[in-house]
């Protein structure tokens, strides 16, 4: 693994094994910390779009293991304007040993890994977001065990880049992948295209509906992500309207399995796409979700680096 740019790009064995890695990297920090395997390393942080837990997730990760990380602004870097986008990988390369980026447009991602001679990260991208996806999936695994065949996760909200990660690795993993939302908030064809084939390979059932009921039916896992991601402020009221009959409250809840664990990624909209109720009751996993960030960035860490 040269980058880590996509769950797509793993095979299913390479996606367990970096799962593996970070139950490993997790309980050997439980029980006192992990060895310096990332020892005067250092990874640069490039930031488009502002974030909690991607920044601190990343930064404390690299001390656990030893390295230095270096946050780069978006008004110091200024990707694509104030520099072109292989100019800062070509000079990027020769100063840090990889380099995670956060970044509105997927496009860059693919520029920075084809002009950086030191790995690539995939912190976020309107395509899709495999960090998140990599510590969500720990975070099921660790609930509901390591085989997912058979199990549900269910999808409430935007088929956005969040959705698309989810879809991949559930897909990969053998686990069945439902999604709702409005008309014309579907995941892109491709992607379910992709989804539908790695699904054959894997045995996973796929589903997708306009009905949140139907969806979160049987669900061992149910998922929701805000309404207006950053970009899409000016849609904002717009997609209030229009989404909120899929606000994912008690009563949703417990329309799906009794043991049904919820899902954000956070920063949540309370009262939006999720209650406060739901965010804080016993089904909630956010805040497992939220630390496992920086488990599962170890091991790519851990992977790309060491």
């Amino acid at each position: 693994m040269n980058h880590f740019l996509s769950l797509l790009d793993l095979t299913p064995d390479e996606l367990r094994y970096l799962l593996g890695r970070a139950v490993e990297l997790k309980e050997e920090w439980k029980a006192g910390g992990n060895p310096p395997l990332l020892k005067d390393k250092t990874l640069g942080l490039l930031f488009q779009k502002p974030s909690l837990r991607t920044r601190v997730s990343f930064e404390v990760g690299m001390h656990h293991l030893g390295g230095h990380a270096l946050y780069l602004s978006p008004f110091e870097i200024q990707l694509g304007k104030r520099e072109s986008v292989p100019d800062v990988a070509r000079v990027l390369a020769r100063y840090v040993d990889g380099l995670m980026a956060r970044v509105f447009a997927h496009s860059d991602i693919l520029t920075l890994a084809e002009y950086s001679s030191v790995p690539i990260i995939n912190g976020l991208s309107d395509y899709n977001h495999p960090c998140q996806g990599l510590a969500d999936f720990l975070t099921i695994i660790e609930r509901k065990g390591w085989d997912l065949g058979g199990r549900k996760l269910a999808f409430v909200g935007d088929g956005n880049n969040v959705a698309v990660s989810l879809l991949f690795g559930a897909t990969l993993l053998g686990m069945d992948f439902a999604i709702t939302g409005p008309q014309g908030y579907e995941l892109p064809s491709d992607v379910w295209k992709v989804g539908q084939k790695f699904a054959a390979a894997s045995g996973s059932q796929l589903q997708a509906s306009h009905d949140p009921h139907e969806i979160v039916t049987g669900a061992d896992v149910i998922y929701t992500d805000v309404w207006a991601s950053m970009g899409q402020e000016d849609e904002a009221a717009e997609r209030a309207r229009t989404f909120k009959p899929y606000q994912v409250n008690q009563e949703l809840v417990t329309e799906a399995k009794s043991d049904v664990i919820v899902m954000h990624c956070l920063p949540a909209h309370r009262g939006q796409e999720i209650t406060d109720e739901v965010c804080d009751g016993p089904h909630s996993v956010l805040w497992d979700q939220a630390e496992n960030r920086m488990h599962a960035q170890k091991a790519i860490l851990v992977e790309l680096m060491a």
